[in-house]
C-alpha cells in the first residue's frame, strides 16, 4: 500500500529559483530586477531612464509686447480728475436721478439711479457720505 501511494504521488521538482536580492530597508528577499520592495513598498533602486529618450523642448520667447495704458487722460495712470464739491452738490440735489454718477462718467450706474430713484434713497445717502470723505480732487 505504501508503494502505491509513493508511485501515485507526483514528485515535486523544485523550480529554478529566480535571482534574488535583499531590500536595503526591510532586509526581505525580493526579485533582483525589482525597483520597489514587494514587502515594504519602499524604493530600492533608482528608476533607469536611460532607455527613455528625453523630449527636446524648444522655447521661443519672442514677446516684444510693451504694455501701455492708453485709457488714462492724466499722467501717472490715476484716471480722470473730478472735483469733490461738484460731485457732492450733484449728489445732494440730483442724486435721485443719478446726476453725480453721470458726472463721474458712470453712465450705467446713472441710469440705474434714474430708474430706481437713487436705489430707493439708500444709494444716494451712501454716496453722499462716501463723497464727503474723498480727497479733493479725486480720480475716477
Amino acid at each position: 500500500m505504501e508503494e502505491n501511494n509513493q508511485a501515485a504521488a507526483p514528485t515535486m521538482q523544485a523550480a529554478p529559483e529566480a535571482k534574488m536580492k535583499f531590500c536595503r530597508h526591510c532586509g526581505g528577499k525580493i526579485p533582483e530586477d525589482a525597483v520597489i520592495c514587494t514587502l515594504c513598498g519602499r524604493q530600492v533602486e533608482e528608476i533607469n531612464q536611460n532607455n527613455a529618450a528625453q523630449p527636446q523642448i524648444v522655447i521661443h520667447n519672442d514677446n516684444i509686447n510693451t504694455n501701455t495704458n492708453t485709457n488714462t487722460v492724466n499722467a501717472g495712470g490715476r484716471g480722470r480728475e473730478k472735483n469733490k464739491w461738484v460731485a457732492l452738490l450733484l449728489c445732494l440735489f440730483l442724486g435721485f436721478v443719478g446726476g453725480h454718477k453721470f458726472y463721474e462718467g458712470k453712465i450705467g450706474m446713472g441710469i440705474l439711479y434714474l430708474f430706481t430713484a437713487g436705489l430707493f434713497g439708500i444709494g444716494v445717502l451712501i454716496d453722499f457720505i462716501t463723497l464727503l470723505f474723498k480727497p479733493n480732487p479725486y480720480y475716477v
